[in-house]
């Protein structure tokens, strides 16, 4: 029997604190609802209503005019369509949105747009005709919180710009749940400027620029955090999954805060979605970088007990970033390479960045640029020879698999460790909760699940 052991408070508080903001937010929104007012938008409703259940309104629009601080606000199960955004593009290069959020709740106090418990609504922007950068939702608001909302279709109608998007988030400590972006001309979730937000549990894949002005298929990622200041919390990616994405399934190029990815998985990036076409650059995690430029700006990222597999290039990927990021207890498969640390140093060269620790690497190509790196306890340091036979199964189906009832990832045997694995304890402490004498390596901790 394994004993459980953890670490010390203190170095638990450091590795938790950042990752932990949204999710005190989270909390008190959820023991706030009741006080706050609960109002209700339908497909077939009615913005002249009354907004309550049996006479709901019909926009989220209609909804935010009126929703403050505290309040929920219900979206029945069905199809919400727009067929134009709600301002004019002054060029083929201007960008426009579909539905703006630009009304703030407050820490413990947020404004909640959810969908009705055991419905799905689905904002569908694929009949959207306005001939310039399109934005599905535009989250300029702070303090806001998306649950159960699926997100679809937002295209390019011209060849003169690089992408749209499915949701843009330049807005503060929002949060982002059960959410399913996917098949836009561009990226599924886009952080652009703000700090603070957590994007829980939620999904974006089969996303394809095909009319991008760089090359179909060259900025269409699953998701993204890009562009915020320096000093702002971070953003967390938490149980999270992007597939088939024509870009990269994560890209944290050119931020000054720092992101958390957390319990994600990436696979198949850098095709046209459901084949095996080439199309973008195809990394899994992108994991930084400013351009191939060296920037003394550069703040430390983390990825954590994460799966990258089958992706056209890197699993894990640094992307020239001018600082070691962390990368602790992830799970490298038949990628090419699984962990590729090239990043860059104040003259302009190429060096390894990366501290890795507890990471298994296993099948199609495993390293690549490791000088320079500092890394210890993974399956590529310690001599175990890896099989098939170390996992309970190394299947690369089934990981886009419903979510359990609250939202998190699908419990899979796929790349958990066989119950007599030799990588059973053989990691070392780096902060993070663990069971036995030591961590195990890879994304999952091998608790008889």
């Amino acid at each position: 029997m394994r004993t459980a052991k953890f670490v010390t408070p203190a170095l638990l508080f450091s590795v938790v604190t950042a990752s932990s903001i949204a999710m005190v937010a989270g909390s008190a929104s959820a023991s706030d609802a009741a006080a706050g007012n609960v109002y209700y938008v339908a497909p077939n409703g009615n913005d002249s209503a009354a907004g309550t259940q049996a006479a709901p309104w019909a926009s989220i629009a209609r909804a935010q005019a009126v929703a403050k601080a505290g309040d929920t606000v219900y979206f029945r199960g069905g199809r919400y369509a727009y067929t134009r955004a709600n301002s004019a593009c002054s060029s083929q290069t201007a960008r426009v949105d579909a539905i703006t959020l630009n009304k703030s709740g407050s820490s413990g106090n947020l404004i909640r747009y959810w969908a009705h418990p055991g419905e799905k609504p689905v904002f569908d922007f694929s009949r959207m005709r306005d001939n310039c950068r399109i934005k599905g939702f535009n989250v300029t608001g702070s303090w806001i919180h998306l649950k159960g909302l699926e997100v679809t279709g937002v295209p390019q109608n011209n060849n003169r710009n690089a992408e749209s998007w499915g949701i843009w988030v330049s807005g503060n400590n929002n949060i982002f749940e059960q959410i399913n972006t996917h098949r836009h001309m561009g990226t599924g979730l886009f952080i652009n400027g703000g700090g603070g937000n957590l994007v829980l549990n939620s999904d974006s894949h089969d996303n394809y620029d095909r009319r991008s002005n760089d090359k179909p298929g060259e900025n269409a990622d699953g998701f993204g955090s890009h562009y915020t200041p320096a000093g702002r919390p971070a953003n967390v990616f938490r149980g999270c999954r992007a597939w088939w994405n024509s870009d990269d399934g994560f890209d944290l190029i050119s931020t000054y805060s720092p992101v958390i990815i957390e319990n994600s998985w990436a696979w198949r990036n850098g095709y046209v979605p459901g084949t095996t076409t080439p199309s973008g650059n195809g990394a899994g995690f992108k994991v930084g970088g400013f351009g191939r430029e060296y920037d003394a700006r550069a703040v430390k990222h983390t990825v954590r007990f994460s799966v990258a597999f089958l992706n056209k290039a890197a699993g894990f990927y640094s992307n020239h970033h001018p600082v070691a990021n962390d990368y602790f207890n992830n799970t490298g498969y038949g990628n090419h390479p699984s962990f590729d640390m090239r990043g860059i140093n104040s003259s302009g060269a190429s060096v390894g960045r990366g501290n890795l620790r507890n990471n298994i690497a296993y099948t199609g190509t495993l390293l690549a640029n490791m000088n320079g790196t500092t890394a210890s306890h993974n399956s590529w340091n310690l001599g175990v020879p890896l099989s098939d036979a170390q996992f309970r199964s190394v299947s690369t189906s089934g990981w886009d698999a419903p979510r359990q009832a609250d939202g998190s990832l699908p419990v899979l045997p796929h790349l958990r460790l066989a119950a007599d694995s030799a990588l059973i304890d053989k990691g070392t402490n780096v902060g993070l909760p663990f069971s036995g004498s030591a961590p195990d390596l890879g994304a999952f901790e091998n608790d008889g699940r």
